[in-house]
């Protein structure tokens, strides 16, 4: 089973398991208790630097997730990276990345989900 990805702005399911949000700034109009979250990944995310750079826009993703997964070789990334690893493991994949931005298909919760799937076929 991979590991899940969806919006804050979904409503939580018994299907989620570990929730995790994978944002560095708070989403907007979200309680505490509405998300649910049982970690805040704040760390593990994009720098501001290149997350305003992105801006979310489908063409510069390429480059967005190869800028992305340098980041995520250091400092506090790489760190906090290694702790959701842990996670991921420990509960068998049954983890939600929660993100906040409105593209789906183009957000630093989808690479982590690929670098997290990858690390768990590699065990």
């Amino acid at each position: 089973m991979p590991v899940s990805v969806k919006r804050i702005y979904e409503e939580k399911s018994a299907e989620d398991g570990v929730r995790i949000l994978v944002d560095r700034v708070w989403p907007r109009g979200v309680s505490k208790e509405a998300a649910a979250l049982d970690i805040w990944a704040k760390d593990v995310a994009p720098s501001v630097e290149l997350r305003k750079w992105f801006n979310h826009e489908a063409d510069q993703f390429p480059e967005f997730k190869r800028r992305y997964k340098e980041e995520l070789k250091q400092g506090d990334q790489r760190k906090e990276l290694e702790e959701l690893k842990e996670v991921v493991k420990q509960h068998n994949k049954e983890v939600t990345l929660l993100y906040a931005a409105k593209n789906e298909k183009h957000n630093q919760a989808q690479v982590l989900k690929e670098i997290l799937d990858r690390q768990h076929t590699e065990d």
